[in-house]
């Protein structure tokens, strides 16, 4: 295919530590692959090129801080045939999601010197929370296979093939000994969303919920689990309260603990 015949694909970013656009980065042989099949327009940590729309695919990492995040949203909205969020900030807010607990002006005012030349939204929103979305990419960072998957799919005019299970699942294929069972060690692994491949519980620690909350979430069955094994109220929140915080099942777990 000639340049102006390949589908045009852009990579945006917002409120991010651009962990996600390094992933892709990172996918070295299977991006020259994807490169050869498409025209990347616009992509900002890999290339000064910043040709406007239309675009075929766009991916954002980050999450909605300000108000011109919001206007950048609506406009690339408009302009991509399919939109994706790819990481933790674009689905579910991000760690920074955490101002949405309290005032933001209090963080402000510890952080910068001047405050008063800060201009931002009180809350941490994910892309989804004001455009419509084709599909959303957990993780932080997002998983290098998944995002291959993603692309190719989208590529190929079919659905991404990407499972929605827990990382239970992921345990049990890698044969890892589940830490919870073997040595109550507290994990978010049943409720959480599959694509890390079990990195934490295979070395003995307890999943930390970095890929946000999985298709199947069961939190009155769950929560008892944590405090079992030696969690308190302000732990199992602080548990909850990281990657995917403004994630709706885990923001409604957490409230709902310091309810009772």
């Amino acid at each position: 295919m000639t340049g102006s015949d390949r589908p045009k694909l852009a990579v945006w970013k917002f409120a991010s530590c651009d962990g996600c656009q390094l992933t892709l980065l990172d996918c070295e042989d299977e991006l020259l692959g994807i490169a050869e099949r498409v025209e990347i327009s616009h992509f900002l940590e890999a290339s000064s090129t910043d040709a406007p729309g239309p675009y075929d695919l766009s991916l954002i990492e980050g999450s909605v801080t300000t108000q011109q995040d919001v206007d950048r949203a609506r406009h690339i909205r408009a302009v991509s045939k399919r939109l994706v969020t790819i990481g933790a900030c674009a689905t579910a807010g991000g760690v920074q999601a955490l101002r949405n607990y309290a005032d933001v002006a209090d963080f402000q005012a510890v952080v910068y010197a001047r405050p008063d030349y800060i201009e931002t939204l009180s809350t941490s929103t994910p892309i989804s929370a004001h455009v419509p979305v084709d599909f959303e990419l957990r993780g932080c960072p997002i998983d290098r296979g998944q995002l291959v998957e993603v692309i190719t799919a989208y590529l190929a005019e079919r659905k991404p093939d990407v499972p929605a299970h827990s990382v239970c699942f992921e345990c049990k294929q890698r044969g890892a000994v589940c830490v919870t069972v073997a040595h109550g060690t507290p994990c978010l692994g049943p409720v959480t969303h599959a694509g890390c491949g079990a990195i934490c519980p295979a070395y003995g620690r307890g999943c930390y919920g970095c890929f946000g909350p999985s298709n199947s979430t069961n939190f009155p069955s769950f929560i008892p689990l944590l405090r079992r094994d030696g969690m308190d109220t302000l732990d199992v929140v602080r548990v909850l309260r990281t990657f995917n915080t403004a994630a709706p099942e885990f923001d409604a777990a957490s409230r709902k603990e310091l309810e009772e």
